[in-house]
């Protein structure tokens, strides 16, 4: 047979690149090997054990993205994951955001980049751009940081983002939460293992019951490098003063154990509040799809007050389509005035809610 030079080209270039996909494929193989063989270890076994069921409970199957900071946590959340990639053939995103926050931030993002790269693990990172907050930082980085997860979950087509909040986590939220005066549902909400960021994404805490020596006893033994943020030592923080406060406490006697059981014991009566939260909604309001607006009647404002606050913040919210609540002071003040009868028509948290005859009626502000 005789070829043209071209199509001898053709031919060399196709075996060429097939044994690059061969020895790229082997590269692969042996790096998975490298991370499969560290679930031999008892603890981290155990730990990956109970993320695996985690998963298939929650998700069924179903791909997630991984939020990565380059701390042990994240780090720790980020190998379960790839293994839970690897052994179920699932696609797992990782996202790592720099918030240009601190001036080694962008560097710090592209190592940790290419040293994840060396497991196999392709960590994309999202930039916040532009003008940055000189107060409440935390919080407003903490918002942005999500939203910019959610816009590449939306391209990649994932509804569910892992984040590894532990269980010191939840107590530091804890703490935070009781000396801003918040209530039942307040206290508890770090404590469920899924929040719902909006109707495309929701975020889980895989690693809640989990300590953190524990991960950082994966980090150390997986990865042996990890990023630590110095703001994390900054007590112009509230949440680092409150981390500080905490180990003061234990050395007082604080029983983190007894702690996490009074935790427990208030998630129990908030779930039994939410039962007859969503009753409530459920006969005593209806949706119009068409308007895309809530009519309640009588009533719905006729039952216990935390039922009434809890069923309109939830309405206020979903209406509004925002992902944190209305604040709570904001809607008693709404229903001190609908109660006394003194107004009949206010705006709230982009809903306007309307008094007609005897029936009320949200539907978003234009």
């Amino acid at each position: 047979l005789v070829f043209k030079n071209n199509t001898l080209k053709q031919i060399n270039l196709f075996f060429k690149k097939q044994n690059m996909k061969k020895k790229s494929l082997n590269v692969k193989k042996k790096i998975h090997n490298k991370l499969l063989i560290n679930l031999k270890n008892p603890l981290i076994y155990k730990i990956y054990e109970d993320f695996n069921n985690f998963v298939k409970f929650n998700l069924n199957q179903s791909s997630f993205s991984v939020g990565v900071s380059g701390g042990v946590d994240s780090l720790a959340l980020t190998y379960l994951s790839k293994c839970y990639s690897i052994s179920n053939n699932v696609k797992v995103k990782f996202y790592h955001v720099d918030h240009k926050l601190r001036k080694e931030s962008s560097l710090e993002a592209k190592k940790l980049k290419l040293l994840l790269k060396n497991f196999d693990i392709d960590c994309k990172i999202l930039k916040w751009n532009g003008k940055k907050p000189k107060s409440n930082i935390q919080s407003i980085a903490r918002k942005k940081r999500y939203s910019l997860i959610y816009n590449e979950c939306i391209k990649d087509n994932v509804n569910f983002i892992f984040v590894a909040h532990h269980k010191y986590d939840l107590y530091e939220n804890f703490i935070i939460r009781l000396l801003r005066g918040s209530g039942l549902k307040g206290l508890v909400s770090f404590n469920q293992v899924k929040t719902r960021f909006n109707e495309n994404l929701e975020i889980l805490r895989p690693l809640i019951n989990y300590k953190k020596t524990d991960l950082n006893y994966i980090t150390k033994k997986v990865f042996n490098f990890k990023f630590e943020d110095n703001s994390n030592q900054n007590i112009n923080f509230k949440r680092v003063r409150i981390r500080n406060l905490i180990d003061t406490l234990k050395s007082e006697g604080l029983n983190m154990e007894k702690l996490k059981l009074t935790i427990n014991n208030l998630s129990d009566s908030n779930f039994t509040i939410n039962y007859y939260v969503k009753r409530n909604i459920k006969d005593n309001s209806k949706y119009n799809r068409k308007r895309k607006n809530y009519i309640l009647n009588s009533h719905f404002f006729n039952q216990p007050h935390e039922i009434v606050f809890r069923s309109l913040m939830h309405l206020l919210k979903k209406i509004g389509n925002k992902y944190y609540s209305p604040r709570g002071k904001s809607v008693s003040y709404l229903l001190s005035k609908f109660g006394s009868g003194e107004i009949k028509k206010i705006n709230i948290s982009g809903c306007i809610l309307e008094k007609i005859n005897n029936s009320f009626i949200i539907y978003q502000e234009k």
